[in-house]
C-alpha cells in the first residue's frame, strides 16, 4: 500500500512540471499577427506604409478673376432660306457635314428662270443687231438720230433684262456664305418652299463665342483683350482658355449688368453652340496663390479632394479649386502653405493609412502671372 501512494505522488509531481512548461511556452511564443512586428520593435523603425509620391504645395503670383455663367454660340450663324418661292430639286450636302464657303447647299428647280433668261439674250442679240445696222443707215443718212438712239435704248433694255434673268436664275442656287458645319434640314426634296422658309441652319464652329454678364460694379476691372477660363458641365475636368474682344458699352437696365463677348478656341471640336459655360475672367490684379499639380485631385461626387500627408499618415481632404495653368491648380480654400499633397499612388489609399513617400516632396515650381509654370520634367 505504501509502494501504491508513493507511485500516484511521483506521476502527479511529474504532471505538475509538464504543465508549467506548457504555460510557460505559451506565455513567451509571439502572438498571432505578431510574430512580423518583433524584429521592427527591436530596431525602433516605424512599419512600412504605402508608397507614393508626394510634392508640397507651392505659392504662385496668379491674377485674381471675376466669376459668371455665360452661353457659348457660333462664331457665325445663319439659317438657310430661298429669296424666291420655288420646288426643291436637290440637295448637294449631308446632315451635319462641314461644307466651305461658296459651296452649293439646295438647287431649286429652274426650268422656267432658265428659259425667261434663254429669251432675255435672244431679245439682247436682236437688238444689238439692230443698233449695229441702223448706225451704219445712220452714216448713211437713211436713219434719223431720234431712231438710232432709241435703238441704242433698247439694247440697254435688253441686256438689263439678261442680267436680271440671270440673276433669277443665281437665285435658284442655295450656297453657304461661310465655311462651317450644316444642321438638319427642315425640307424634302419635291417640297415648295415659300420665300424666307427655313431650310436648314449653318454654323462656324471654331472659334466659338461666348456672351456672359457681369455686374456694372465691376466696369473698373473690364477692358478688352483679358484672358478668361470657362468650363463646362458637359466636359468635366478641361478648361478651355478664350479672350475678350468686346464688351457692350450699352449697360442693361433691368439687371444692372454688362454684356461681355469672348472667343474661345475650338480645336478638338467638343464644344457645341447654346453649352451652358462658367465663366473665370482674370483681371489685372495679381495675388499670391496656392497651387498644386493637378494630378493631385481626385473626384468624389461632385466635389474635388486631395490626400495630405500628415504625420506620416494620409488624411483626405476636401478643396475648392480655381484658376487651372500648365499641369497645375490654384487652391482656394482646403490647403495652407507647406502641405504636403500625394501626387501618385491616391488610388492605394484610404483615410488614416500610414504612407511612405519615395521622392522628397519639393514644392511644385513656382511661376509667375505672365510666365506659365514649366512642366515637370519626365
Amino acid at each position: 500500500m505504501q509502494k501504491l501512494l508513493a507511485a500516484a505522488g511521483i506521476l502527479v509531481a511529474i504532471a505538475v512540471v509538464s504543465g508549467g512548461s506548457y504555460w510557460a511556452g505559451k506565455s513567451s511564443a509571439p502572438a498571432p499577427g505578431q510574430a512580423g512586428l518583433a524584429p521592427t520593435a527591436a530596431t525602433g523603425a516605424p512599419p512600412p506604409g504605402v508608397v507614393v509620391e508626394a510634392s508640397r504645395v507651392a505659392i504662385m503670383k496668379l491674377p485674381q478673376s471675376l466669376n459668371a455663367v455665360g452661353s457659348l454660340r457660333s462664331d457665325e450663324t445663319v439659317v438657310v432660306r430661298p429669296e424666291v418661292a420655288g420646288r426643291i430639286a436637290n440637295f448637294a450636302f449631308r446632315e451635319g457635314e462641314r461644307v466651305a464657303e461658296g459651296q452649293v447647299l439646295v438647287r431649286l428647280d429652274d426650268s422656267v428662270q432658265k428659259a425667261d433668261l434663254d429669251r432675255a439674250k435672244a431679245n439682247l442679240v436682236l437688238s444689238r443687231t439692230k443698233h449695229e445696222r441702223a448706225i451704219d443707215l445712220r452714216n448713211k443718212g437713211f436713219v434719223s438720230t431720234q431712231a438710232l438712239d432709241e435703238l441704242e435704248n433698247s439694247v440697254k433694255v435688253a441686256e438689263a433684262d439678261a442680267e436680271l434673268m440671270t440673276a433669277r436664275v443665281n437665285k435658284m442656287t442655295l450656297r453657304a456664305p461661310f465655311a462651317g458645319t450644316v444642321g438638319l434640314r427642315l425640307a424634302s426634296v419635291g417640297d415648295y418652299v415659300k420665300e424666307g422658309q427655313d431650310i436648314v441652319n449653318l454654323e462656324s464652329l471654331d472659334p466659338l463665342k461666348v456672351d456672359f454678364r457681369l455686374p456694372e460694379l465691376a466696369l473698373s476691372q473690364l477692358q478688352g483683350g483679358q484672358t478668361l477660363q470657362i468650363t463646362l458641365d458637359a466636359l468635366p475636368d478641361k478648361t478651355y482658355d478664350g479672350k475678350v474682344f468686346a464688351i457692350n458699352p450699352l449697360i442693361d437696365s433691368n439687371g444692372r449688368a454688362i454684356v461681355i463677348r469672348a472667343q474661345v478656341p475650338n480645336r478638338d471640336g467638343k464644344l457645341r453652340p447654346g453649352m451652358f459655360a462658367r465663366v473665370r475672367l482674370f483681371t489685372s490684379d495679381i495675388r499670391d496663390s496656392v497651387v498644386i499639380p493637378e494630378e493631385a485631385l481626385f473626384p468624389v461626387g461632385d466635389e474635388k479632394y486631395v490626400y495630405k500627408v500628415v504625420e506620416g499618415k494620409a488624411q483626405r481632404q476636401k478643396v475648392g479649386i480655381g484658376q487651372r495653368r500648365e499641369g497645375r491648380v490654384e487652391i482656394v480654400n482646403g490647403l495652407a502653405r507647406d502641405d504636403v499633397v500625394v501626387t501618385a499612388g491616391a488610388i492605394k489609399l484610404r483615410e488614416g493609412v500610414a504612407v511612405t513617400i519615395a521622392n522628397n516632396a519639393a514644392p511644385a515650381p513656382v511661376g509667375k502671372s505672365d510666365d506659365p509654370p514649366s512642366k515637370p520634367k519626365g
